[in-house]
């Protein structure tokens, strides 16, 4: 059987500049521009689908609904943590580094 599929000018550059990279649980991963599940996110990071999902937006970490989407348009960052039983707040992210 003979692959009839013919290649389109420009398709791979233009595939590449659909893909970027975003940071889950400090991994880099890459992924396609665009509307995104959050459910292919924690897939795609490795988070088990019981645990929250965080976005870092502005500093600050704020969690994603399991049956939410994301507009990804790279270089987001994303947290991943078990859900708890108390309300979730969201916390004032440092990159300085850890502080004790």
């Amino acid at each position: 059987m003979s692959d009839t599929r013919t290649a389109v000018p420009g398709a791979a550059s233009e595939h590449a500049a659909n893909v970027v990279t975003i940071t889950i649980n400090d991994v880099p991963k890459t992924i396609h521009r665009g509307n995104q599940k959050v459910e292919d996110l924690k897939k795609l990071g490795g988070v088990p689908l019981a645990d929250e999902l965080e976005q870092l937006i502005n500093g600050k970490l704020t969690p994603l609904a399991d049956d939410g989407r994301v507009t990804i348009k790279g270089e987001e960052v994303f947290v991943s943590h078990p859900k708890d039983s108390g309300s979730s707040h969201p916390v004032d992210w440092h990159c300085e580094g850890s502080h004790r």
